[in-house]
């Protein structure tokens, strides 16, 4: 599918966008990979490869929180976020955003169902009450996770695992977008955590190729960082 919207307005493609998932909702993961791009909140780098907190060299970096900076964008993946939690996991109790990129995400998705939000921090507050989930949780709430990045998990599950001592029932979890580390899909499995994501690396890769922001010789570099990040070094 092209994507011929690249270098306009980000207003008219969001436009564009919006009308094309309504009609074809197979299509979101599709969609929302050109949003990310195109806004800009996935920068892809071969020649100068960003350097992760862990000392990963790696041609992708990715910000979600720049999507909140774009109205339609922002209600766009609010909108899918909402279709993919009632498709996968029908009505929970309350939503829960992963402190800090998905507390805004995981409030517009409990806005929009008009359900009760929380957020969970990476670690107790070190004043006042001490929360690590601020808001209202009750024991046996079904709860589904917002997050808005999947790396290798470690963070995302770590609130998973506040939630279910907290007393909740964590019904799974849906993020913006996945790297698709075989490590992270390790991870949810041991931690029988169900995910679904907006989109991925694989659709997001075919969009930037499509749009023309890689070259296809490209292509098998960043299929090769996906493989094995620790060990990607940049040169072919």
């Amino acid at each position: 599918m092209p994507y011929p919207l690249f270098g306009h307005s980000l207003g008219r493609f969001t436009k564009l966008a919006k009308t094309l998932y309504i009609c074809c909702m197979a299509d979101i993961d599709q969609q929302v990979a050109a949003l990310l791009l195109n806004s800009k909140a996935v920068i892809l780098e071969l020649r100068n490869p960003f350097t992760w907190a862990s000392g990963w060299l790696s041609p992708i970096y990715c910000d979600n929180r720049v999507t909140l900076s774009y109205p339609e964008t922002r209600d766009y993946i609010k909108e899918a976020f909402r279709k993919s939690i009632v498709k996968h996991f029908s009505t929970p109790d309350l939503i829960a955003g992963v402190a800090t990129g998905a507390i805004a995400q995981g409030a517009l998705v409990a806005d929009i169902m008009n359900l009760p939000f929380v957020y969970v921090r990476p670690s107790a507050k070190g004043h006042g009450r001490q929360n690590l989930i601020e808001g209202r949780l009750s024991p046996g709430q079904k709860v589904v996770v917002v997050e808005d990045l999947i790396s290798t998990g470690g963070s995302s599950l770590k609130a998973v695992e506040a939630l279910r001592e907290a007393g909740a029932e964590v019904l799974g979890m849906v993020a913006i977008f996945s790297y698709g580390f075989e490590l992270a899909a390790d991870n949810f499995r041991k931690a029988g955590v169900e995910l679904h994501t907006l989109t991925s690396y694989h659709t997001l890769i075919e969009a930037a190729l499509e749009s023309g922001a890689i070259e296809q010789d490209q292509v098998e570099m960043l299929q090769q960082w996906r493989k094995d990040p620790a060990q990607w070094t940049g040169k072919a």
